[in-house]
């Protein structure tokens, strides 16, 4: 049998904190503008164009907010593999240096490092 692991597990707290963040604004807007007018519809009109405006900008935010971080993931990873290319030794010593750091022995961080950077393509 195969594991199963969850996917977009963040999508529960970017919903909530969008929807705790999208509805301060539209409260607010309708708390002064029922201080200000007397017509209950226009102040529930501009209420629902405060939330939709607010969920078309927090969803592009957000959108955006994601690609560039893959963006930047994409860009890291290219430099890596250059890096791996032109100065292989130094690549392999940060690997070794991090699986020492995670408490491995310092041999077996070497033999580990040695073993994963001829697996390159798996």
């Amino acid at each position: 049998m195969e594991e199963q692991h969850k996917q977009n597990t963040n999508i529960v707290r970017d919903i909530i904190i969008g929807m705790s963040d999208g509805l301060t604004v539209p409260f607010a807007l309708t708390a002064g503008l029922s201080g200000v007018l007397d017509t209950n519809h226009l102040i529930i009109v501009s209420g629902l164009a405060e939330i939709t405006a607010g969920c078309i900008s927090m969803g592009l935010g957000g959108f955006l907010a994601g690609q560039s971080e893959a963006e930047h993931y994409d860009a890291e990873l290219k430099i890596e593999h250059k890096e791996i290319e032109d100065v292989p030794f130094i690549e392999l010593k940060e690997v070794k240096d991090i699986f020492s750091e995670l408490g491995v022995d310092k041999k077996l961080s070497k033999q580990v490092a040695l073993q994963v950077s001829r697996n390159k393509n798996k």
